[in-house]
């Protein structure tokens, strides 16, 4: 296997990655004008407003909630701390619509809380007003518990990976701590923060399960709503097309702020030592600190799992045994084809190195700012006009129907999952490889290895925890995925993930806690993986 071949086979690939884009490009310039006037008229603006309102209060608040637990965390020694440094990375296993299923069950009218205020003041059920959860408020709130994590992890790094000097400095000519953090360690930590909020902003406008739970109408909603509702397909690839505009403007700017990006690092210099607060700082960290994970962890869990007892889902049923075997079959093989793909792509910029292969790893990692659901309409449309047009061209000359080849197998769809999760794959190897020297490509070739048995022999040993995580991302996340898999997805072939969305659809939100649990826990092992990594390397004793 020699360059030429891993370069194929990457270019085969970005090719792929490329397809969803002018499939919904060409799909929306098919669409009529019409359609386009009548969108414009009546959903377009909301549509768009809604989004917009939605982007600014989750990566307003996870910004606020990130950064501070981070610098918290990093600055700060107080009892409980070693505890909330993992414990506010756990909301990442969870996904946003299943904190939404459960908060539903808490909040909504007949819910526990609403239910306990009337029983004790004895009000009716106009005699009150409460906050409504089923709204854009309620789907922000639960988009910010479970996507902060992306701004605490890089921003307690970027916090980790400064050097106290210019903070000391800052407190010898009498700032105040607090002002000498506003004033010198958060503008050092800007790029991080600012990468982290924009992963946040990529998650936000690729939510569908939430805002559709809670009725808000943003672009992912309509796209949907016009496929399946209307059967409007020129609707929603114009629909998709604008999502996609702002996908690719927020997936720009995130490669602008990590190409430009520059961190204050400690080097030689003295390390940061943790401040010992006072009793009553300590208490108002320990708040701080316990409040997104009373909110993102351990109130939906309780909730989730005294549903499920109570819900009539049996999870050792022939029917669930069979969403967890789809689900899990799903997830191996988008797994295994995403880490390839992204080792033949990391492999091709190691060898070519050229303006070629940058592009490949820029169009590689655009697919993650790309919603599911545009990725699921710009491969069903010409996918399903290629197999009618064959399906047509073999019954008239044959009499054979071909069905569906490609638009009814599972295999559209893992093309999907590979396009929409390829930059978690490509950014674990190439972290990886970047502890592989050059020098060492070198000395292989010149005992004779071909640019194959270098990877083969050296880079994935040497790699192999890289690999690893990668693969356990892409599985995870392909669990998770709710907006391709209901599109694409071949007739009667159900995940968990589709199954906790046809529940809660229905109001069934019990039986809905049941699959939502056990995406929930498998969505632990990465960040197990990832709060082990924590502890090991963030350690730093004043």
């Amino acid at each position: 296997m020699n360059k030429y071949f891993i370069s194929g086979i990457s270019l085969l690939v970005i090719a792929i990655c490329l397809l969803p884009i002018v499939g919904v490009i060409a799909a929306a310039a098919l669409g009529t004008l019409e359609t386009l006037s009548q969108l414009a008229d009546t959903v377009l603006w909301r549509y768009t407003w809604t989004t917009l309102i939605l982007v600014v209060l989750v990566a307003s608040g996870s910004m606020v909630i990130g950064t501070l637990t981070a610098w918290l965390i990093a600055t700060s020694e107080f009892a409980g701390r070693r505890f909330f440094e993992i414990a506010l990375v756990v909301p990442l296993a969870f996904p946003a619509y299943v904190l939404a299923y459960a908060y539903t069950d808490i909040l909504d009218h007949p819910g526990i809380v609403q239910s306990s205020l009337r029983n004790l003041m004895g009000w009716g059920p106009r005699d009150y007003w409460f906050p409504e959860i089923r709204s854009l408020g309620g789907a922000a709130l639960m988009l910010t518990l479970v996507l902060y994590p992306y701004v605490y992890l890089l921003a307690r790094s970027s916090f980790r990976m400064q050097a106290a000097t210019p903070f000391y400095a800052a407190r010898s000519l009498g700032s105040s701590p607090t002002n000498a953090f506003l004033r010198v360690s958060l503008p050092i930590a800007r790029p991080a923060i600012a990468g982290g909020s924009l992963l946040v902003i990529m998650e936000t406008i690729a939510d569908f399960g939430t805002v559709a739970h809670f009725s808000v109408q943003t672009y992912a909603t309509g796209i949907y709503t016009s496929w399946f509702g209307m059967a409007d397909r020129g609707a929603a690839a114009q629909l998709a097309v604008g999502l996609l505009a702002f996908a690719l403007l927020v997936a720009l700017l995130e490669y602008i702020n990590r190409g430009t990006a520059r961190y204050a690092m400690k080097g030689c210099q003295e390390t940061f030592a943790r401040f010992s607060l006072s009793r009553r700082k300590a208490l108002a960290a320990q708040i701080i600190c316990a409040f997104p994970v009373l909110l993102g962890v351990i109130i939906p869990t309780v909730t989730l799992i005294t549903m499920g007892l109570k819900s009539e889902q049996n999870i050792f049923s022939s029917r669930y045994l069979h969403f967890i075997q789809n689900s899990l079959t799903l997830a191996s093989i988008a797994a295994l084809v995403t880490v390839a793909a992204a080792i033949m792509i990391g492999t091709f910029n190691r060898v070519a190195s050229n303006k070629l292969s940058l592009a490949s790893l820029f169009i590689g990692r655009l697919g993650y700012a790309v919603p599911g659901g545009v990725i699921a309409v710009g491969l069903l449309v010409p996918f399903a006009g290629f197999d009618n047009w064959l399906d047509a061209r073999m019954e008239g000359l044959f009499g054979i129907s071909t069905g569906l080849l490609i638009s009814g197998s599972i295999w559209l769809l893992i093309g999907a999952y590979m396009i929409r999760f390829l930059a978690a794959a490509i950014g674990a190897y190439d972290s990886g490889l970047s502890s592989v020297t050059p020098n060492i490509d070198a000395a292989a070739r010149v005992l004779g290895r071909t640019a194959w048995g270098t990877v083969r022999d050296i880079h994935l040993p040497v790699l192999r925890p890289s690999i690893l995580t990668a693969l356990l991302i892409v599985f995870v996340d392909t669990v998770k995925e709710l907006p391709a898999t209901l599109i694409l997805r071949p007739f009667n072939y159900d995940t968990l993930a589709v199954q906790a969305f046809r529940l809660a659809s229905d109001e069934r939100l019990e039986g809905a806690a049941v699959p939502s649990l056990i995406i929930a826990a498998i969505g632990l092992v990465p960040v197990i993986l990832l709060c082990f990594q924590i502890r090991d390397n963030g350690s730093n004793k004043s």
